[in-house]
């Protein structure tokens, strides 16, 4: 871990700590604890968007081959999230094993990267688009007031950034960068890697002119998003402060936001429980239930990404023995 993620993983931790602490961690554990088996339900419901993440990484994927099957991106997938979500690797680790796992099953390194650079940016527009629809049906019933143009205008500053990243990969983001650290660090060693990165630029370039399938990639990311609403009703029911959908949906959609907006703590942690707190009043939940809720989401996340980073570290093991056997059999 490096020094700026450990620092930020520590404010991230003492804000978690801390917010729990000023409710009470008794109230907030037996508000948790009431919602028993139904922890489970969540777990298993979280797969339906899941499928669809997945799916949009899929269909940006060469079907010919081997790499292209729903179930490797599935699982890559996964992984992925699982990393996201319990190691201190900030909102870009996930990405970054996601190419080299599909990489390890046949992909070109380039088309994987493309891919899944690809499929981030749609799910991140996405993410704003959702964002968006939850403020603005909720706020047509009268609830948002003043929050709703500060809400607002954050959100569109973000997708702002989002439009930015998106026009920068037109513009052969990776190479660039990699051109300019060769003028600051030498241009040793830097030439071969530079025109990897300008493979991963033309790739991408490449992709986005597949308008269709860009598009399918978008709406089956945004599918997720409002599926993930779901997640956050039953929680809430389970937990005995049942919320309607519109309720739900603010919920997810804004607290969603504040969790991408803050990517770089791993794991959002602490982020993510102060902006269900700040939402909590808007829709009439209790400060105890509020943290109960980011809590059973973590709780979810350990219950689908433990197995994921087991699985992980299995699948590079076997691939790295793989690749071990091929290299004596190639010295023979």
């Amino acid at each position: 871990m490096s020094r700026a993620a450990f620092l930020l993983f520590s404010i991230g931790a003492a804000l978690f700590v801390g917010l729990l602490a000023w409710q009470g961690f008794d109230a907030v554990t037996t508000t948790l604890m009431s919602a028993g088996w139904g922890l489970a339900v969540v777990a298993a419901f979280h797969l339906l968007p899941l499928l669809l993440d997945a799916g949009a990484i899929a269909v940006l994927l060469d079907r010919k081959t081997r790499h292209g099957t729903f179930c490797s991106a599935l699982r890559a997938r996964w992984t992925g999230e699982s990393v996201n979500s319990l190691l201190p690797a900030g909102q870009i680790g996930g990405p970054v094993l996601m190419v080299r796992y599909l990489s390890q099953r046949g992909a070109r390194m380039r088309d994987a990267a493309a891919a899944i650079t690809v499929s981030t940016t749609t799910q991140a527009l996405s993410q704003m688009v959702f964002a968006l629809l939850g403020i603005l049906l909720f706020g047509a019933q009268g609830n948002l007031s003043d929050q709703r143009t500060p809400i607002i205008v954050v959100t569109v500053i973000l997708a702002a950034c989002v439009l930015v990243f998106c026009v920068l990969q037109r513009r052969g983001m990776f190479g660039r960068v990699l051109r300019m650290a060769a003028k600051v660090f030498g241009k040793q060693n830097w030439d071969g890697l530079a025109l990897r990165a300008d493979a991963v630029d033309h790739a991408i370039r490449e992709m986005y002119r597949d308008r269709r399938k860009v598009a399918v990639s978008f709406l089956l990311n945004l599918a997720g998003w409002i599926v993930g609403t779901g997640e956050v009703w039953l929680i809430l029911y389970f937990l005995g402060h049942p919320v309607g959908w519109h309720e739900a949906l603010l919920l997810e959609s804004v607290g969603q936001a504040i969790r991408g907006a803050a990517f770089a703590i791993p794991g959002s942690l602490g982020a993510q429980e102060g902006g269900y707190l700040l939402l909590a009043p808007l829709v009439g939940l209790p400060p105890d239930a509020a943290l109960a809720l980011s809590l059973a989401k973590r709780v979810r996340e350990l219950v689908l990404g433990i197995p994921g980073l087991v699985y992980l570290h299995f699948s590079e093991r076997k691939f790295q023995r793989r690749r071990a056997r091929a290299a004596l059999q190639g010295t023979d």
